[in-house]
């Protein structure tokens, strides 16, 4: 999830398609270790395999994993944690003992691909150290995979498309790298795959810029959908280049080619690490349902295996991966990051999918019926403690983190203030929890999460003069 901005570590990627050459096209899906009672590994397989995979990408290298991928049959893409970027950035031997103790005793099997350093390394201001540390790990891999007889694995990492400049997409000839990364990390990421030959991956989630703009952008076209009779065919035409867009996965692909032609790597190969449509959400999170996952699934599947490329790459086949094999319970913030799953953790499918793309349309069974929140929510939403909350030292904890946050917004739940009575930690939690959802929910992390202990609701919780801030869906 799969949110707008960073990846989860310690998950599985699952790759489908043609597994007999290194350019032939690949379609994944990720396969998520945070939940409750996920099946092992062999089961999840099996399950991949149901869905037409060939391969598995780690997120990282567990051996616990790797090997049983490793006498799968499968594509496996081992990844390296961001963490270990600076050890392996600072030290050729620490690149080439980690290659030795990870990779070495699968020097011989040809289904080792590719190995992924970090996973949107670049999204994390956090950690910005790391951004400059990136590419000279890369290379200290890229040595010692060679020195151990691997040269056909190729290196490379994944950018979310806020590596973009505002994440800006509109026209794709706009599309240009963000200025603080721009020169000092991505023009050598782009000259480091260049030189190896290996692919910029990225992950290009249709559902979040269409939400982010579905004023303007129709769901249809970010669903890969022809446009519903009787209306005209929909095409976004970009008067930068005359080339028209029919699809919204084409058009985000091509921005990030714009962004590498102007950083003057117009031929680095581009590849999807992450992409996908949420099966539930919360009550904020429009068109996150069953229906829409499977039908952009599906049509993403066959567009991909088409070999149609983009208009701007007319022919492009590459690697790509769907987010997720498993809805996953345990995962935090907004409920569509639990809601990303092709199956269940019990197994049975959330939906049908054939991710080779050669499943003919009419063969899958009827979908759900259009749901209703393909539209924002029409009224104020408010955030509470939710029903499941039964541990009141971590509500209270909760609550004192978001008066942290902003220290006013806790003064109603005061002594001698609007909200104070009923004096009960859940009354005084939820006032909080609105008034900092109502405050934050524009940012980043300012989600009606707080540790799963809150729920959004759409019964005003006011009473009295007690006034509770809410959130309007746009």
């Amino acid at each position: 999830m799969a949110m707008a901005s960073s990846r989860l570590p310690l998950q599985l990627l699952l790759v489908v398609g043609a597994a007999a050459s290194e350019t032939a096209h690949f379609l994944g899906v990720n396969y998520g270790r945070l939940g409750d009672d996920l099946p092992p590994p062999h089961r999840a397989l099996e399950l991949a395999r149901s869905a037409g995979a060939a391969a598995v990408r780690f997120y990282d290298s567990n051996a616990t994993f790797l090997s049983p991928a490793a006498a799968s049959g499968l594509v496996f893409v081992p990844g390296v944690p961001n963490e270990l970027i600076p050890s392996l950035a600072a030290s050729r031997r620490a690149a080439d003992e980690w290659v030795a103790a990870t990779l070495l005793p699968f020097r011989r099997n040809r289904r080792l691909r590719y190995l992924f350093v970090g996973n949107e390394v670049l999204s994390d201001p956090t950690t910005k150290s790391r951004w400059f540390q990136l590419v000279p790990a890369m290379a200290n891999l890229e040595r010692a995979l060679r020195r151990h007889g691997m040269r056909r694995v190729k290196v490379s990492t994944t950018l979310g498309m806020d590596a973009l400049d505002g994440q800006n997409v509109f026209p794709p000839s706009a599309g240009v790298f963000r200025p603080d990364i721009a020169d000092a990390v991505v023009r050598p990421l782009l000259a480091f795959l260049e030189r190896t030959d290996s692919y910029l991956f990225v992950d290009a989630y249709t559902y979040f810029t269409w939400s982010a703009n579905h004023t303007i952008v129709p769901l249809h076209y970010a669903l890969l959908e022809p446009s519903p009779s009787p209306s005209p065919a929909y095409q976004y035409h970009d008067p930068g280049t005359g080339l028209s867009y029919t699809n919204l996965l084409d058009h985000m692909l091509d921005a990030v080619v714009a962004a590498m032609c102007r950083a003057g790597h117009c031929g680095v190969r581009l590849a999807l690490a992450e992409t996908g449509w949420p099966n539930a959400g919360d009550l904020d999170q429009f068109g996150a349902n069953a229906r829409n996952a499977a039908t952009y699934n599906r049509n993403m599947a066959r567009h991909l295996a088409s070999g149609a490329g983009t208009p701007r790459r007319p022919g492009m086949r590459m690697p790509a991966f769907v987010f997720a094999l498993f809805n996953e319970d345990l995962k935090t913030g907004p409920a569509t990051e639990r809601h990303w799953g092709l199956f269940h953790p019990n197994g049975s499918a959330v939906y049908e999918v054939d991710l080779t793309g050669r499943r003919p349309p009419a063969s899958y069974p009827p979908l759900p019926p259009p749901a209703t929140n393909d539209a924002p929510y029409p009224g104020k939403l408010w955030c509470v403690v939710g029903a499941a909350a039964a541990n009141e030292t971590a509500v209270r904890e909760q609550m004192e983190a978001a008066c942290a946050d902003e220290a006013a917004l806790c003064a109603p739940v005061r002594a001698g203030g609007e909200c104070y009575l009923p004096n009960t930690v859940a009354a005084h939690a939820s006032y909080v929890f609105s008034a900092h959802w109502n405050k934050f929910s524009k940012v980043y992390g300012g989600w009606c999460y707080f540790a799963g202990l809150a729920m959004e609701t759409t019964t005003d919780p006011s009473h009295g003069s007690c006034k509770f801030p809410s959130v309007t869906p746009s």
